[in-house]
């Protein structure tokens, strides 16, 4: 039905309670709005806050059939650093992909956890933004604000009109200007 060279797959990092599902989701919502067809969904073991999470979506300007996990994602976005040392995130990572990290650090002790991965890394201090703007270290859609600002898979606005769906009053308000922090800020 359709040709999977335009299907873009997203596999998202995180851990348990830091919105790695919500942020799928939202993505998929953002890009539903500009016309896209999408399939979101979560993938995880048991149900704890911390444990490891990974989160999916699947985007593509044409409707399409593919219904499988994500095993070779063109873009990688981790939620939570702490997973580069446990988790083997850029498994199945596309040459040439993009990688999006919540990273604080100088960029070039982010890039010794990626030697031999042939991508795109970009980083944000995700968390530092989620503790100034929000109050919490929750920073999936912060992320996703980085995300879109490096690989323009759906528009700015699409994800501030979803997000302000999503999360009504002060809270919507705060993640939106959260956002759109990490969006002018992803090196």
């Amino acid at each position: 039905m359709r040709n999977l060279a335009e299907i873009t797959d997203v596999r998202i990092n995180g851990r348990g309670g830091q919105g790695a599902v919500t942020a799928s989701r939202l993505l998929a919502e953002a890009a539903i709005l500009e016309g896209q067809y999408v399939h979101a969904f979560p993938n995880f073991g048991p149900e704890r806050a911390g444990a490891p999470v990974t989160s999916y979506a699947r985007i593509c300007p044409e409707p399409f059939t593919e219904k499988t996990e994500v095993y070779e994602p063109h873009i990688v976005v981790v939620i939570d650093p702490t997973l580069l040392d446990d988790v083997p995130v850029t498994d199945g990572l596309k040459d040439g992909g993009t990688i999006v990290v919540n990273y604080d650090g100088e960029k070039d002790s982010l890039i010794k956890y990626f030697e031999g991965v042939h991508a795109n890394i970009y980083k944000v201090a995700g968390s530092k933004i989620a503790q100034d703007e929000i109050g919490r270290n929750v920073p999936n859609l912060i992320m996703l604000g980085a995300l879109i600002k490096v690989t323009k898979i759906v528009e700015l606005e699409s994800l501030t009109k979803v997000t302000l769906n999503r999360f009504k009053g002060v809270l919507g308000e705060k993640n939106v200007v959260a956002i759109a922090k990490a969006f002018e800020e992803v090196e």
